[in-house]
């Protein structure tokens, strides 16, 4: 299955013909993608699901449309298990940023938190997921962002990127990351899920 977001509304690309959450439902071959991104821009619906009978050649076929942008982030636990979050554009998120050419994705995922945290001692513990979604720039972007589960013990002071827009860089409780998820992203509700199922 692959879950994509147009701003939170997801499009769903599943084998699996459970409906669920109200969803229009298509299949897939039957799709017009302009019209259902013009849907989703507009928040007419709340989601969609197009069932797949090839799911990989049916993904392979929906990214044709779009620019492929990989990127890579992660969940930073600290020694009381809080998690890191940053605040850019007025919403909390986690760090994450785009690939650069040449280096893997554990490397970008550790130099991404580093340089929008300006934090230090990271280390992976394992992948979480890959989460997926389409924005507009320069015509549509496919934003492929692969999550790691990580862990630091550093105790100096957090420094926000600023040139990046970052503005608050901090480690958050429970009770604080259930505050910070009444504004965040869906993809960062799916990454935070995941590691909660590890």
């Amino acid at each position: 299955m692959y879950k994509v977001f147009v701003n939170d509304t997801p499009i769903i690309i599943t084998s699996s013909l459970k409906k669920e959450n109200n969803y229009l439902a298509y299949r897939f071959n039957e799709i017009v993608f302009d019209e259902i991104l013009h849907q989703l821009k507009n928040n007419t619906i709340n989601g969609i699901i197009l069932y797949s009978t090839d799911l990989e050649q049916d993904w392979r076929i929906f990214t044709q449309n779009l620019k492929v942008v990989p990127a890579a982030g992660g969940l930073v636990l600290n020694a009381k298990k809080e998690v890191l979050f940053i605040y850019r554009n007025n919403t909390w998120d986690l760090p994450k940023g785009k690939i650069e050419k040449g280096e893997t994705i554990e490397t970008a995922a550790i130099r991404e938190v580093e340089e929008e945290c300006g934090i230090s001692n990271i280390s992976i513990d394992k992948k979480l997921l890959t989460t997926y979604h389409i924005y507009n720039q320069d015509g549509l972007n496919l934003k492929e962002t692969h999550w790691f589960l990580m862990y630091s013990d550093y105790q100096k002071e957090l420094i926000p990127q600023l040139e990046e827009g970052i503005t608050q860089v901090v480690f958050k409780n429970k009770t604080e990351i259930e505050a910070a998820f009444q504004n965040t992203y869906a993809n960062i509700k799916l990454v935070y899920d995941t590691y909660q199922e590890t």
